[in-house]
């Protein structure tokens, strides 16, 4: 193997990624094959991955890419069906904790992972800590939309099923950032995902986090559209949606399974008759165009926000394409530096809270 990452980054400037490559349903394989498609296409990314040495030499070795990797030798996996509370307890030589102490040590510069979520919380929350502020750690995730960059950011996507307003008011400083950073956009605009548009509708919760999102939004550097329904996540009307994890969640595993669902319907279609093969071959760029654009894997990767370090969890069942996805996601959010800006918008919720006139200076509108 080649000068650990860290000797790499101080000689060329890339950006280090630890990766857990012990924890999706299809092995290190596919991990290991989507680690060698993003280092094919970025120089500027290194490697620490994390798993049983043997395997993991081996398949690096094949891959041809030994010399942007270190290994670090972790024999222990976390299982999905594993509990948070005893991978804590229990977990210290799995690839998954080795993964996290490799940002928490200051060696690399975010973790990617496809294992277990609720054990790749508990530990990041764990080992990295919570930014000074946070009370809920969220999980954001990139969906599919009419906007012009094809993409919001909903959050929060399953990191904790509950949240109070004040919470709400952190994830759209949070979603804020991440969409600066993530999506390029200079002031986005946050939506309050609600039963219906209008400002009575909803749980008490919610109406209170209305008003307290609408009055930080100078200070946030945001727009606020106000309530918005499920039918938005798909439009042009927000760039990041705001809601409790438990819905957030129910709504990404509709979306994922919706969207394969048309692919299968689509496929069954033109299959179906000889007439319907050829209009197939007739519209095949069409029919590409459209395969790429719901396709999962090419938006794979949600980000836990609010923790001193950033985790890109992959899915599970993620292939080659989505993990290089995930880890594309994970350099250009490295090499904006997401963390630090991240940690100095949620260090501006006392204000905005304050200043509930929103005649907040906006002097961090650029993080």
């Amino acid at each position: 193997m080649s000068d650990a990452p860290g000797q790499q980054r101080a000689a060329s400037g890339r950006i280090v990624v630890s990766v857990d490559a012990m924890g999706g349903d299809r092995g290190p394989t596919a991990v290991i094959a989507g680690l060698a498609e993003s280092a094919w296409k970025n120089p500027d990314i290194a490697f620490i991955v994390h798993g049983p040495r043997d395997q993991l030499e081996r398949l690096i070795a094949k891959r041809k890419i030994a010399d942007r990797c270190e290994i670090r030798d972790a024999q222990g996996v976390v299982r999905m069906e594993d509990k948070p509370s005893h991978v804590m307890r229990h977990g210290q030589n799995t690839s998954m904790w080795s993964a996290i102490e490799s940002v928490r040590l200051g060696e690399a510069d975010v973790v990617v992972s496809c294992g277990n979520t609720g054990a790749l919380m508990l530990l990041s929350i764990v080992r990295l800590k919570k930014l000074p502020g946070v009370n809920r750690p969220a999980i954001a995730v990139l969906w599919p939309s009419r906007n012009p960059g094809g993409f919001n950011v909903m959050l929060d996507a399953g990191a904790d099923i509950r949240a109070d307003a004040e919470d709400l008011l952190q994830y759209a400083m949070m979603g804020t950032s991440y969409a600066r950073n993530g999506l390029g956009l200079t002031r986005p605009r946050v939506g309050l995902l609600n039963v219906g548009v209008e400002e009575f509708k909803g749980r008490a919760e919610l109406r209170a986090a209305h008003d307290l999102i609408s009055g930080a939004q100078e200070a946030g550097g945001y727009d606020f559209v106000g309530f918005v329904e499920g039918g938005d996540l798909l439009s042009s009307r927000a760039d990041v949606i705001v809601t409790d994890g438990f819905t957030g969640n129910v709504a990404l595993k509709t979306g994922e399974g919706t969207a394969s669902l048309i692919r299968e319907f689509l496929t069954e279609a033109f299959k179906a008759t000889p007439l319907s093969r050829i209009a197939a071959l007739l519209a095949l760029t069409s029919l590409r165009r459209l395969t790429k654009r719901i396709d999962p894997r090419r938006v794979n990767g949600g980000v836990f926000l609010g923790l001193n370090g950033t985790v890109v969890k992959s899915h599970g069942s993620a292939d080659a394409t989505g993990v290089a996805a995930a880890i594309k996601l994970a350099f250009q959010l490295s090499q904006s530096g997401f963390t630090e800006r991240l940690a100095a918008r949620v260090a501006s919720v006392p204000l905005a809270r304050q200043d509930g006139s929103g005649q907040g200076d906006g002097s961090d509108q650029n993080k």
